[in-house]
């Protein structure tokens, strides 16, 4: 993975780098392709003065046996070097795709914030292939400077003015050519921007289709894509332009170049310097080298847009993590002791509770944030502001992401099934001690579930888990969380697309399952937090009250309109 705030250039370092030794392989093979297609307007000229000529059917032969074996060379050294470049560019694409999964998946996040998860996709996809791309550049571009080169050397043996004017006049023409180039980068590192946001409104109103339709917010929709879509467009028109003004331009400049030789060369001839054969010679190799500086139009093109697409990367690799990574270790076995002390984030406001070790106790968080800012330091996908938050004494602050999610696991409200049978989404975080998914099923009545499927457990899913209906959903989501078995479960509203009597059921079932361990509802279910030792309710970011939910029901007006709306 790349440290310490990598940059555009670091990137396209990194992903060249990588692919090293294919690369010196394929430019080998390259420069000996470059090398005998600018000989073969050599050998012809040859011909010409040596066999033709003279009329020597003896050097014919053995000319025309010098310019097969050209051929049969430069055919065999560009199919295999196309494989090796081609595979260069999907090898550093591949790896740059793994450097930004791996940042994504990192424990301790920040690589989401901002961003759509559609836009982090068109990154890991349109970004990363373009930047592999310039891998394959790098070889286009050594054989090309490698005909340029040979190209010069031949002609500096057929008139020195006309070498000179090969080898002064490229560096100019490549200088120009990268001034050529910047609006193209420019542009292209816009391009990708709005496509990336598309993808990213796309796929968040896929996601959410359902519920649009069933608010009637198709128009909305559409509209708002559109809009998206629109911006897309343009910026993409406007590449498009940028490049094939690029390419023109380019073009012209090479033509012109090429004609100056051409009519240089027939200049020469016409004055006797040299032979008609040296002539055909330096105009066949004045038509050859609009290949190479064809190559090295499309090279200057790939690395405007691949520096824009590496700029791009980096930005998502050189996000900050959004939580730090302790060292410290919890006791073994965790007893499941969780204090908050003075915990400021987002709605919450000095918070101070105690859970005690094996207790199922209730949230009530009148304000729906700060429920869900609870949540997000509980589970380590932010750290508190001011305060701490403690497990059987140590600070969640001083563990390691994973170390803390394995012994506090918070299931959101809107925790997503997998593709997969309905037994793997609930098997997927079970210790793997051979413990059946059965109690877990069963607690959730998620075994209902199973049972009213084709294929009872092994049924697969669609993705999402859209096959089932949105309490299916919910009860499948529930039985994973309480298959994983955690020192510390902290649910958030489990219930709320389930009927009253499943959801009694679930109520009852919970507490059986889960002896000894350290059990946290937030939510506002009466059937829930009758079940539980002890309801807390959280009002203006701070507890606000603490008893037995009969309790607080009896007495606290409050609690009993938010609970029992």
């Amino acid at each position: 993975m790349l440290d310490g705030g990598p940059t555009g250039s670091h990137v396209l370092r990194k992903a060249i780098g990588g692919q090293r030794r294919r690369i010196v392989t394929a430019s080998a093979l390259g420069m000996a392709h470059q090398g005998c297609e600018a000989l073969v307007p050599v050998v012809i000229g040859v011909i010409i003065d040596q066999a033709v000529a003279t009329g020597s059917s003896g050097a014919l032969l053995r000319w025309l046996l010098v310019l097969a074996a050209l051929f049969f060379v430069l055919s065999t050294c560009y199919r295999i070097s196309a494989r090796i470049t081609d595979g260069s560019s999907e090898h550093a694409s591949h790896g740059l795709r793994l450097t930004l999964a791996a940042k994504v998946l990192d424990p301790r996040g920040g690589a989401d914030r901002g961003r759509l998860p559609g836009a982090l996709t068109a990154i890991a996809t349109g970004d990363a292939t373009r930047v592999g791309a310039t891998a394959a550049a790098v070889t286009y571009a050594v054989s090309a400077a490698a005909g340029l080169t040979i190209s010069a050397v031949a002609l500096l043996r057929i008139s020195v003015p006309l070498g000179l004017l090969i080898l002064l006049g490229v560096p100019p023409l490549l200088w120009l050519g990268h001034l050529i180039s910047r609006p193209l980068e420019q542009r292209s590192e816009v391009e990708q921007d709005r496509a990336a946001h598309a993808s990213g409104v796309a796929a968040d109103l896929v996601a959410g289709l359902r519920v649009l339709k069933g608010i009637g917010a198709e128009a909305a929709a559409v509209s708002r894509y559109r809009r998206t879509s629109q911006d897309s467009l343009a910026a993409a028109l406007r590449a498009a332009r940028s490049r094939a003004w690029h390419d023109g331009a380019i073009l012209a400049l090479t033509g012109v170049f090429i004609a100056v030789i051409g009519l240089v060369g027939a200049h020469l001839a016409m004055n006797g310097s040299i032979s008609v054969g040296e002539l055909v010679a330096a105009v066949g190799l004045a038509q050859y080298l609009l290949g190479p500086f064809q190559l090295l139009t499309y090279v200057n093109g790939e690395f405007a847009q691949g520096r824009a697409s590496a700029d791009r990367i980096a930005e998502v690799l050189a996000a900050p993590p959004a939580v730090t990574a302790g060292t410290a270790v919890l006791p073994r076995p965790v007893a499941g002791r969780v204090r908050l002390s003075g915990v400021t984030y987002g709605a919450l406001r000095g918070l101070d509770l105690d859970v005690a070790p094996g207790s199922l106790i209730g949230v009530v968080a009148k304000d729906p944030a700060a429920a869900n800012d609870l949540l997000l330091c509980l589970g380590r996908e932010s750290d508190p502001d001011a305060g701490v938050i403690e497990l059987d004494g140590v600070a969640l602050t001083d563990l390691d992401p994973d170390d803390a999610r394995r012994a506090v696991l918070v299931a959101h409200h809107d925790a997503d099934l997998f593709e997969g049978s309905l037994l793997d989404n609930v098997r997927a975080a079970m210790p793997d001690d051979g413990r059946d998914a059965g109690a877990a099923l069963a607690a959730a009545t998620a075994d209902d579930v199973a049972r009213d499927l084709p294929q009872g457990g092994d049924t697969p899913l669609t993705e999402r888990g859209r096959s089932l209906s949105g309490g299916q959903r919910q009860r499948v989501a529930l039985a994973r969380a309480l298959a994983a078995d955690p020192p510390v479960l902290v649910v958030h509203d489990p219930t709320t697309a389930v009927d009253t009597v499943t959801e009694s059921h679930i109520a009852a079932r919970l507490r059986q399952l889960r002896p000894g361990r350290t059990t946290v509802l937030v939510t506002t279910s009466p059937a829930l937090l009758a079940e539980t030792d002890r309801v807390v309710v959280l009002d203006g970011g701070a507890v606000s009250a603490d008893g037995r939910h009969q309790e607080l029901v009896s007495a606290d007006t409050a609690y009993r309109t938010t609970v029992l709306a």
